[in-house]
């Protein structure tokens, strides 16, 4: 330790701290100059992406589960694979068709992953478009490394194939911070099996209720969806699964069905009132929903649904 060094120690000062990678994904959540780029490329995509059967695919709706994350696999395996045999004599063309394979499954992951960006806070699409910069980066890598390998120089194909695979690990790095610690696709309904006893709890009375207007109630720790639509009463958790919204504020609409929805008022997921069930995306997720009933002095109980 030089003098200055130690004097600076004796004084109390503290060496510099290297910043941990979690600090730089956070300083990313409040990176505004991304924003510019954000509402340009979040627009287009909501312009060419109209609600309907293609864009609920997309998100994975059909399969109750977001679908960015299980095609990640593809390419990642693939890739992660390559740079192994890469290390070991004589497998160039394995490692060359699996270079190829994680370019083929790395498609439908970056157009589900579109989908999915398009419908996230802002703090999230900032993290989110920086994580798609890196895996965009690791693609172009990966091209480049395998016309490099096409045309006989494997020694390039291999160095731009660990290039690749630095870009791919960073960007997976930040698709994780978004995933894990922002909750991009995870489940943001309350969790109403733990929260809510079993049996009938008492709600509210039913003279309280609109005729067709959805309102807010609580029912212990948990705000609730309530509409009631002439006999019938219709209660959902009220914090929408895609991102949290408040559903009591949605728009009510039916489906092709003629039943009563509710339409998410921050990112439009739409959900059937009388079960829960995803009619359209970017939610995935069933809404948590209750049975209800009238008690012969007015007043409405629910309970949740199995």
């Amino acid at each position: 330790m030089n003098r200055r060094a130690s004097r600076l120690f004796r004084r109390g000062s503290r060496p510099p701290v290297r910043p941990h990678p979690v600090d730089l994904a956070e300083r990313l959540e409040h990176a505004q100059g991304l924003d510019r780029t954000i509402r340009t490329i979040s627009t287009g995509v909501q312009r060419v992406l109209r609600p309907g059967p293609v864009k609920d695919a997309l998100h994975g709706v059909p399969a109750g589960h977001p679908a960015h994350p299980p095609l990640t696999d593809l390419p990642v395996g693939c890739w992660v694979s390559a740079a192994v045999l890469d290390l070991i004599p004589g497998t160039g063309r394995a490692s060359q068709a699996l270079v190829a394979a994680g370019l083929a499954g790395a498609v439908p992951t970056a157009l589900t992953g579109l989908a999915d960006w398009s419908a996230l806070h802002r703090e999230q699409q900032r993290v989110g478009l920086v994580h798609a910069m890196g895996t965009l980066s690791a693609s172009a890598f990966y091209t480049a490394s395998l016309v490099a390998r096409h045309r006989g120089r494997d020694g390039a194909g291999r160095a731009l194939g660990f290039a690749g695979l630095t870009a791919l690990l960073a960007g997976g790095f930040l698709g994780g911070h978004l995933a894990f610690r922002q909750g991009a696709g995870a489940s943001h309904a309350d969790q109403v099996a733990h929260l809510v006893p079993l049996g009938w709890h008492d709600l509210c009375e039913a003279s309280e209720l609109p005729d067709g207007w959805p309102v807010h109630r609580r029912l212990g720790y948990i705000g609730l969806f309530v509409l009631r639509t002439g006999d019938d009463i219709h209660v959902l958790a009220d914090r929408c699964s895609h991102l949290a919204g408040p559903l009591h504020q949605g728009r009510i609409t039916t489906d092709d069905n003629a039943d009563p929805c509710v339409v998410c008022p921050w990112h439009g997921s739409t959900f059937r009132v009388r079960d829960g069930a995803v009619v359209h995306g970017p939610a995935t997720g069933r809404q948590p929903a209750f049975e209800s009933r009238v008690t012969d002095d007015g007043t409405v109980q629910v309970r949740p649904i199995a």
